[in-house]
């Protein structure tokens, strides 16, 4: 597998770190991040123009018709300038579910919309082993659905939302709901990453029409799970862009900062420190790229399960300890809020429990490697 970038790919990095250098710097994300909304308007239609949300969506729908390699690419710049954006939870996770539905006429709408950025998106998916807090019954020709999604990412910025609710024949629907439908409520929740935001959404008898169920049964149950998959792999790029941005706000700390006259980074000590944490990095960056490369090729579900466990446990555990080691060679001010460090530890530590924590995913693995087929 060959993992250098294309001249295209490489293209596409550049523009994106130009682009949020130049939009998304610390003191933008401070700003922005301190509001009420906590998000950056400006920031999202600057993308949006720039046609990153429809990075993955086929040009049938006006996307660019790329692929996961390059959602990967946008994540990790995304990542690194921890970019005040719906981004993951609109394209990472709910483009990715509405594109392997797109040959159906309301989510080939939807994605058509998202793609554009007429509209935002924000996709629940249900927690892995954990009981079903939604139900939806039929009523006359449609639906009505009553529950409960605790932690969905971006709902309060969401104009659409996809939620997948329990069947009284005991299968998984999902449903296309509009943000303002009456009987919804979205209620904000606080945050460790303040440049995130989460939301519980809850419905009381919200009456549904029947072309809004988009998806049911096995085949859904299926497409949640690739689209995790491919939305761990997303995840963890922007975790290697956390790791990058530690690395580099650390070795320029360390360059500048003067002990016995001469710079911290020439001790022998903070040189290898220094060298684990790329390491460490350039290790996650080879499984997040090769992930995204797999996921390109239409692979069997256990072979981009095990990709994507692998991609997000390396990258996760490159962020979270290239962030710590970011605070401690900062020395004193390390842990000060007016140093960027703390911000990106709080992006890693709360990316690490998103899509589920690194110990599922390896319970995953050993699964599928352990455990005799049925």
């Amino acid at each position: 597998m060959d993992l250098n970038l294309t001249e295209e790919q490489r293209l596409i990095v550049d523009s994106a770190a130009e682009f949020l250098a130049a939009h998304s710097s610390s003191e933008q994300i401070r700003k922005v991040s301190a509001q009420p909304g906590g998000w950056d308007d400006a920031l999202w239609q600057g993308l949006t123009e720039l046609g990153w949300c429809g990075i993955h969506s086929p040009e049938a729908q006006d996307g660019l018709g790329l692929g996961i390699v390059e959602l990967a690419l946008l994540q990790e710049q995304l990542g690194r300038h921890l970019a005040c954006v719906p981004y993951f939870d609109g394209v990472a996770l709910a483009a990715t579910a509405l594109r392997a539905l797109a040959d159906q006429p309301q989510a080939a709408a939807a994605l058509q919309q998202l793609a554009t950025g007429a509209q935002r998106f924000a996709l629940a998916l249900p927690e892995a082993h954990a009981l079903p807090d939604a139900q939806a019954q039929p009523a006359g020709a449609g639906w009505q659905l009553t529950g409960r999604w605790p932690q969905l990412g971006s709902a309060q910025l969401a104009q659409q939302l996809l939620l997948p609710a329990l069947q009284a024949d005991g299968q998984w629907a999902l449903f296309l709901v509009p943000a303002h439908a009456p009987g919804l409520a979205i209620t904000a929740q606080p945050t460790v990453d303040a440049t995130r935001l989460q939301a519980q959404v809850s419905a009381t008898q919200v009456p549904l029409s029947a072309s809004q169920r988009i998806a049911h049964g096995p085949a859904l149950q299926a497409l949640l799970t690739s689209t995790r998959c491919i939305a761990a792999i997303a995840l963890a790029a922007e975790q290697v862009g956390v790791a990058q941005q530690a690395l580099d706000l650390t070795l320029a700390y360390t360059l500048e900062r003067q002990q016995f006259d001469k710079p911290v980074a020439s001790f022998q000590g903070v040189k290898h420190r220094l060298g684990q944490m790329l390491v460490a990095l350039e290790t996650a960056r080879s499984a997040v790229y090769g992930a995204a490369c797999l996921a390109d090729t239409d692979p069997a579900p256990e072979a981009l399960l095990r990709a994507a466990a692998q991609a997000v446990t390396e990258a996760t555990e490159a962020a979270l300890y290239g962030t710590r080691e970011a605070i401690q060679l900062h020395g004193g001010v390390g842990f000060t809020w007016e140093y960027d460090p703390h911000l990106y530890l709080r992006r890693a530590q709360a990316n690490s429990q998103r899509l589920m924590p690194l110990r599922w995913w390896r319970e995953q693995v050993a699964q599928q490697l352990l455990d005799p087929p049925a």
